[in-house]
């Protein structure tokens, strides 16, 4: 049972009820595609969204890059029109339309959707699918390139998606997805990975099938580091493809060795994640025992999940830090960690700080090295419990 992750607490909250819904993820049998049942509708989940996609610089040097590197690989120029789902705070499309090409965001959460529009960026604050799709088309806009980074896993209803994916991508355009690979969720112990905001879990076989069903075809697939593991797929419509680049019978091929293309291949994963749960609790519990002080890092979805799922209150950690103003001064929702401002870790000098966004582990001890100045340490939780000088 756990909280909504993006539920933030403020101080008057902590002595009201919290809902708790039961998190439990399930694998279809016929098209495998990891699911959790819906908890809550889409609006309660996004209308009014605290994750700010420019908090991480690590995040903002990626989607620059891919923004210079599909400008290239697509011929882009500024006849050109990118439409981006998702679009959060613009951080992406900022980058388009500094090489002078048309962009349009696409973004259900009203107060994110703001953000983006003062960095001159054009956004309609809707959900995508069919009815969107066919506005935007009606209005005269059609997609040279259409770009979800991180949205297939929010999206409750995939197939009403992958039609307004075909209906707005222009013929001969070409569409990008990331999205956090369910092959190195399953090899990498990435329980926290699975919250209600996540409808879905994604392999690429799943996606090819979801895909092929409305027309569009996986032509290319990459590795990509992000958010602990995720691939880029790039997809067209059926009738332009005819060449698929090798790379898609590769991931495929990886994901069935791992077990992934059969129902009995996600067999002990749970098993996996109650170990992790122990170790942690038993190194925190072993701090705590011999008077180390100990915060938190980051307040992300997946910190949430860990902490909820481990019971880790602020017995273990004093607090935790975030860079986001939208969650500074709130609490953790369920096990109500106060959220603090990361200036506040240089005040304190805490013995260990628990890196609860793992996936920015390398960015993140490189902002805080100054602990090492008071003989600080780091702990990444994720795939197992290590200690970090």
């Amino acid at each position: 049972m756990s909280p909504l992750v993006s539920s933030y607490l403020l101080e008057e909250d902590l002595v009201r009820m919290e809902p708790f819904y039961p998190l439990r993820a399930f694998v279809c049998d016929s098209c495998l595609l990891v699911q959790l049942p819906q908890a809550e509708t889409p609006e309660k989940l996004f209308g009014d969204y605290p994750y700010l996609s420019s908090t991480s610089s690590s995040w903002l040097r990626h989607a620059e890059r891919f923004a210079e590197s599909a400008t290239v690989k697509l011929g882009l120029d500024s006849r050109s029109t990118v439409v981006e789902v998702a679009s959060n705070d613009g951080y992406l499309l900022q980058h388009f339309l500094r090489l002078g090409i048309k962009v349009l965001g696409v973004e259900p959460a009203a107060n994110i959707a703001t953000l983006a529009r003062a960095k001159g960026i054009d956004t309609r604050t809707r959900f995508f699918g069919k009815a969107a799709a066919t506005q935007l088309v009606a209005e005269g806009v059609s997609a040279d390139l259409l770009v979800g980074n991180n949205v297939l896993a929010h999206v409750p209803n995939l197939n009403d998606f992958a039609v307004g994916v075909r209906i707005l991508l222009r013929k001969g355009g070409s569409a990008s997805f990331e999205f956090p690979h369910l092959l190195r969720t399953f090899l990498g112990n990435q329980f926290d990975q699975v919250f209600h905001e996540h409808f879905s879990y994604l392999s690429l076989h799943a996606v090819q099938r979801i895909f092929a069903a409305h027309g569009l075809v996986v032509v290319e697939v990459a590795d990509l580091s992000t958010h602990g593991g995720s691939i880029r797929v790039w997809a067209r419509h059926a009738e332009d493809t005819k060449v698929v680049d090798p790379s898609v019978a590769a991931v495929l091929a990886a994901e069935s060795d791992a077990g992934l293309d059969r129902p009995g291949g996600y067999a002990g994963f749970a098993g996996r994640a109650t170990k992790v749960r122990r170790d942690l609790l038993r190194l925190l519990f072993d701090l705590k025992e011999s008077g180390r002080r100990i915060v938190g890092y980051g307040a992300p979805g997946k910190g949430s999940v860990l902490l909820n799922y481990c019971g880790i209150r602020s017995d273990l950690i004093d607090y935790t830090v975030d860079l986001s103003p939208t969650k500074q001064g709130r609490f953790v929702p369920g096990v109500h960690i106060a959220i603090k401002h990361p200036d506040r870790i240089k005040e304190d000098r805490p013995d260990f700080v628990l890196i609860l966004p793992w996936n920015l582990r390398t960015e993140i001890i490189e902002q805080l090295s100054f602990i090492r100045e008071w003989g600080g340490k780091f702990i990444v939780p994720i795939p197992e419990p290590v200690v970090l000088p």
